[in-house]
């Protein structure tokens, strides 16, 4: 075998290895912390009644009342713990053990993965702050937790730090577009970067169905970690694949009938996360094909607010759109995997269009 042919069959061993690795330390994990939300009773006291927006919400509460009361939410802490620990793990045993193994399944990198793991544990921490004050029923928010006006503004901080470190310390000032190249946009990256983190945060919304948020996200965060290993970002893709591994076991658990739902200390991590990924990728652009069923849900929820607000009438009987087509009496497995195989085809076409645009 050839040095090439070596090396590349390590790099796809390592990434196999990373995801059961992963799934490993997750399903160890997870009924651990599945006793302590549900002896701590981590879930609402009363199901959601008002939207956003103040109005109410009486088909979401008679399809969800009883889930809400008694499902722990913040099982998102599984994932986030999950790729803290792997990330910790593999970067001792680099230092600790010699060799050319442990020397590359240490996948912490200044320009790949440092920003990636500080967007997916600030923004998991937010949403765990967010999660303990809805269970306690505390904070100025309806239903308890970290107001909207709040929540936004630290994400928003979030984002500036992330488009400081592209701009200032990696050097990133372009943007590509598929079959014409970069084009510079030099000090309008760091506003793009902020709006495109807003925008895919905003797409949160995508949880509450048993087993819908893991099924969806995965083959989107497989997307991504097959466009990050084509382009040689190889820490990039092992940080994904780690993600990819806690999920999978986040969806044994979370399938129904759930033991647990993220929460937004999963959701808020994964989405503001997603958004990093997309720009270290430099396929930002891909992003609205690629997690297409995340800009219809976060779309469902805008479009039914500002009808709702300048028409006085509703869009969807229930948003996000999944609710509407629960509302409409489709069965909650149904809703769920024909989301994931929606999820599953629009990332296989954002795969397209990205080799298509490398080649021609």
């Amino acid at each position: 075998m050839n040095p090439i042919d070596q090396n590349n069959t390590f790099l796809i061993v390592r990434t196999l290895v990373l995801f059961i690795f992963s799934f490993g330390v997750a399903i160890l994990s997870a009924p651990f912390l599945i006793k302590i939300l549900y002896k701590n009773k981590a879930w609402k006291k009363k199901p959601r009644e008002y939207t956003i927006g103040g109005g109410k919400t009486p088909i979401f509460t008679s399809l969800h009342a009883e889930k809400e009361v008694s499902t722990p939410r913040m099982g998102g802490i599984l994932i986030w713990w999950t790729v803290l620990a792997v990330t910790g793990l593999m970067f001792a045993a680099s230092k600790l053990f010699t060799g050319q193994f442990w020397g590359q399944m240490n996948f912490v990198s200044r320009s790949q993965t440092w920003l990636p793991i500080f967007a997916l544990i600030s923004s998991s921490l937010l949403g765990l702050i967010d999660d303990i004050l809805v269970v306690k029923n505390k904070g100025k928010y309806v239903g308890g937790g970290i107001r909207f006006k709040v929540r936004l503004s630290v994400i928003g901080i979030i984002a500036l730090i992330g488009s400081w470190w592209f701009y200032f310390k990696l050097g990133w000032s372009s943007i590509y577009v598929p079959f014409y190249g970069n084009i510079p946009i030099d000090g309008w990256y760091i506003l793009l970067f902020v709006l495109v983190v807003f925008a895919t945060f905003s797409s949160s919304v995508v949880d509450g169905l048993d087993g819908l948020s893991a099924g969806v996200l995965s083959p989107i965060f497989a997307a991504f970690g097959i466009i990050a290993y084509i382009r040689g970002e190889y820490d990039l893709a092992a940080f994904i694949t780690v993600i990819i591994g806690a999920l999978a076991t986040y969806l044994w658990f979370n399938v129904h009938p759930a033991k647990f739902y993220m929460g937004e200390t999963g959701i808020m991590g994964l989405t503001v996360t997603l958004a990093v990924i997309a720009f270290l990728t430099n396929s930002v652009i891909f992003l609205p094909l690629i997690a297409f069923v995340l800009v219809i849900e976060s779309a469902s929820v805008l479009i039914q607010l500002v009808s709702k607000k300048f028409f006085g009438r509703k869009i969807f009987l229930s948003a996000p759109i999944h609710h509407h087509f629960q509302a409409l009496g489709w069965p909650e497995s149904q809703v769920t995997m024909r989301f994931w195989i929606i999820s599953a085809v629009a990332s296989a076409l954002g795969l397209v269009l990205f080799f298509l645009a490398r080649f021609y």
